[in-house]
């Protein structure tokens, strides 16, 4: 098909890569297309692109504001000291982006407590090679490691760990529902360009009764099993897992995937390899796969409701007395963007990981407050 201007578009290296991928074995499924985008070793977004910041196609909440990784530092050194400060703990980062942060949370619990930072074994799990250098370059004196998944993660000691914005980008399974059976969706060619075919009825492990015709159910067995496994890593031996996102509170339908480049939508099929693939996360299936590996789940919070739990109006009002009138302003406008409800409030949400029986931390006064 081409442009308006009668010249064809141009095709990325991935989509020729996976176009011959389908024409020799068969549509793909769509976590395997999206997880190709993000993670293929020689085209995946996450392996060749930096991309948060202005200059790239996403900001996160640690570019917008540092008293937001301060905070989250002051969350985990809390948990630490609450469990009998662990003279020795693992200290995990899953997605840490340029390693904004981290860097915040280190200076602001090491300033508040340095017994943490000095007992903390720092570990990032990240696949992107420009990442990597960023983070070195932020926390290159803390002596961090570097690891592809969790998986990699040493479990010999208590885990704190975050994810700010890391289980969106985990690759989702799509099915349509047709009558009473349900059809995987997935990635095929049309004249050659890739889009949504559906497969035959399969059987699902999930239940969505009142799914109307023709709707999409997503599921992320990738996140749910790194929820399982960081559940069990605290059921084992302690800490607290903190999951910062946006998505859902009630596990329902619809079709969230979405493509993301210099920071507008654009097609999901639009140069694959070369944007931002996410979707929604599933908060509920996330608690219930912690619960299954044996830790207890708390949430959901909003992500607005959290921070000002966490003090962040009390520390932003400290900060504006000695700022000068346009750093004021600045930083009363990011912390607006991360409180209000129009904005970060209320589409970010938050759930943590603790030990079964503990008591709920800061900010998880009661369940499901959105």
């Amino acid at each position: 098909m081409a442009d308006r201007d009668g010249a064809q578009p141009r095709v990325s290296a991935l989509a020729r890569k996976l176009g011959a991928r389908i024409a020799a074995s068969g549509p793909l499924p769509v976590d395997a297309y999206m997880a190709a985008c993000l993670a293929d070793e020689e085209f995946g977004y996450y392996r060749r692109t930096n991309a948060i910041g202005a200059a790239g196609d996403f900001t996160t909440a640690p570019e917008i504001a540092q008293v937001f990784g301060e905070l989250i530092g002051l969350w985990l050194a809390d948990q630490w000291q609450a469990q009998g400060s662990p003279q020795r703990f693992n200290l995990i980062e899953l997605g840490p982006g340029r390693g904004v942060l981290m860097q915040d949370a280190l200076r602001a619990a090491g300033q508040a407590l340095p017994a943490f930072v000095a007992a903390a074994r720092l570990h990032l799990v990240d696949i992107s090679v420009p990442m990597r250098d960023e983070q070195r370059r932020r926390l290159g004196a803390y002596a961090p490691a570097w690891h592809a998944e969790l998986a990699d993660v040493p479990n010999d000691a208590p885990l704190f760990a975050i994810a700010n914005e890391f289980f969106d980008a985990l690759p989702v399974r799509q099915h349509v529902r047709r009558g009473a059976a349900w059809h995987e969706r997935r990635v095929g060619l049309h004249e050659g360009r890739l889009g949504f075919v559906e497969g035959d009825a399969v059987e699902v492990d999930f239940e969505r009764p009142q799914t109307p015709e023709g709707a999409v159910v997503e599921t992320c067995p990738a996140g749910e099993a790194i929820a399982q496994a960081l559940g069990a890593r605290v059921a084992e031996h302690g800490g607290a897992a903190l999951a910062i996102d946006y998505g859902t509170a009630v596990s329902g339908w619809g079709d969230t995937l979405q493509a993301l480049r210099k920071h507008k939508p654009i097609d999901v099929f639009d140069q694959p390899g070369e944007c931002d693939l996410t979707a929604h996360v599933d908060f509920p299936a996330l608690m219930a796969a912690a619960r299954k590996g044996g830790a207890a789940s708390r949430g959901i919070v909003g992500q607005g409701a959290f921070l000002t739990r966490l003090g962040l109006p009390v520390r932003l009002g400290r900060l504006l007395k000695s700022a000068a009138p346009r750093q004021a302003r600045d930083l009363a406008q990011a912390s607006q963007r991360l409180l209000d409800p129009r904005e970060m409030g209320t589409l970010f949400k938050v759930v943590c990981i603790v030990p079964a029986g503990a008591s709920p931390p800061p900010g998880f006064a009661a369940e499901l407050e959105i």
